[in-house]
């Protein structure tokens, strides 16, 4: 099998099994909780501290993948993500697991932050937007098989097989790249901002643990507060450091510049869909969980489908143009949800997931694309992080809004609940609308890509 071959298998492997984790893990909470006797909203730990600990460190392994070589970090990624997910499988009390589940996202910062780097690396870029739409595929193929797989484990044999599966597939991804020789290791007379990997550490858990935990208690605005101080002087640090985490040059690129915003702004508009669709169709509209779900797989099926096909399209042609029509189409499918109301058919609903899916497996591939290729194969490492950095920041951000108004929303003013409910959440859709409007007019701003040959 050729190097190549072998970087491909492997990362759709991480790209399959990161969000596949994450979302069979959440369907086994209950469980979890009633094994451990403990109640339910304690282990929502176990998705923070894996968000927590996946960001705190991105852009340090982002850097060291540019110094050391991505298939180094990526191959102790992913073997250090296989042994503490097995470990996980035998915790005995919830502490220790939810220690696991911080130690698999920092495993996971180092897999995100060389994985797309390897991939870019691995492929001329006539095939690069391809492959990127293959690694996306994988992701929601992931994110809509978790739950499902995730249930009926869980039912028939029990949460810890959930584990020990992630152990073993994360474990053939890390055989897959031993032994790829990279013909370049990077600047391996760079150096490493130490500091700055303290400051960003600070700044982006604190930031993000805040900004999501906004709606629980108002001291965590005193959390947030701090935590944008550490990135500003993590940003003045990385202005006069020898050798920056990110060199904020890069920004005068107005390609990644614009191409990051857009990214930031499109998860920010779409990553709450999924949770206020499950409020919608089962507390206003008396689904149950199951018929919900088959609605709702609609999304990430066609996500799935079509990033392959965007991926190829963005190599042809501007990856500018690929994305902004998947962002427009996007933008269409949210302002449908905004006009959700207790007698919406169910027809329409399922057109907007479709419609949202169509959108999404077109922006993401072609953005990741444009991204990729606007920098040298020097800063791969450091960009790759960046997609990952503006993904989960705007996941942060999208749930910080729906926390917030949720909490704030007089839901019983319309003179019934689900009543209340339903205007609640168009307001938040209407909100998500301007946000993915406004990744709009980011794409397009981006400007044409200048492909950068090796």
């Amino acid at each position: 099998m050729t190097a190549e071959r072998r970087i491909f298998l492997a990362v759709l492997m991480t790209s399959f099994m990161g969000p596949f984790l994450g979302s069979c893990i959440n369907i086994a909470i209950p469980t979890i909780a009633a094994e451990f006797s403990r109640p339910a909203p304690e282990l929502s730990w176990l998705s923070t501290a894996f968000l927590l600990g996946a960001v705190s460190l991105l852009l340090p392994f982002g850097r060291l993948a540019d110094v050391l070589g991505r298939c180094r970090i990526y191959g102790a990624g992913t073997a250090a993500m296989a042994l503490i997910s097995l470990v996980a499988a035998f915790s005995p009390s919830l502490p220790f697991l939810i220690a696991m589940r911080a130690l698999q996202g920092l495993a996971l910062g180092m897999v995100f932050s060389s994985g797309m780097a390897l991939l870019v690396a691995a492929h001329p870029p006539k095939e690069r937007g391809r492959a990127i739409g293959y690694s996306a595929a994988a992701t929601y193929i992931g994110l809509s098989l978790g739950p499902v797989i995730g249930g009926l484990v869980t039912q028939y044999i029990g949460w810890r097989l959930l584990f020990i599966l992630a152990a073993a597939v994360i474990a053939v991804s890390s055989v897959l790249v031993r032994g790829v020789r990279e013909d370049w290791y990077g600047e391996r007379e760079g150096g490493f901002d130490v500091p700055g990997a303290v400051l960003y550490a600070l700044a982006s858990t604190l930031t993000l643990y805040g900004l999501s935990s906004l709606a629980e208690a108002p001291w965590m605005r005193v959390l947030l507060a701090v935590g944008l101080v550490f990135l500003v002087l993590f940003l003045w640090r990385e202005k006069r450091a020898r050798a920056p985490l990110l060199q904020l040059t890069l920004f005068k690129n107005t390609v990644f510049a614009m191409s990051n915003l857009a990214s930031f702004l499109n998860y920010s508009a779409t990553y709450a869909i999924s949770f206020l669709l499950s409020l919608y169709l089962q507390l206003v509209r008396g689904l149950d969980a199951s018929t919900a779900g088959l609605i709702m797989l609609l999304q990430p099926l066609m996500m799935a489908i079509l990033s392959p096909v965007a991926g190829g399209l963005s190599d042809k042609y501007e990856p500018r143009l690929v994305a902004t029509f998947g962002m427009a189409l996007t933008t269409l499918g949210i302002g449908g949800y905004s006009m959700l109301d207790v007698d919406t058919p169910f027809a329409l609903v399922a057109a907007n997931c479709v419609l949202v899916g169509i959108g999404f497996g077109f922006f993401s591939p072609a953005n990741n694309n444009a991204i990729m290729g606007s920098v040298s194969k020097y800063l791969y490492g450091v960009a790759s992080s960046m997609v990952s950095v503006m993904r989960m920041s705007g996941q942060a951000v999208s749930m910080a809004v729906v926390t917030v108004l949720l909490s704030s929303a007089a839901l019983h003013e319309a003179g019934d609940w689900t009543g209340g409910l339903a205007a609640a959440i168009r307001l938040i859709f209407s909100c998500l609308t301007v946000s993915c409007a406004a990744g709009i007019v980011a794409s397009l701003a981006r400007g044409k890509r200048e492909r950068r040959e090796e």
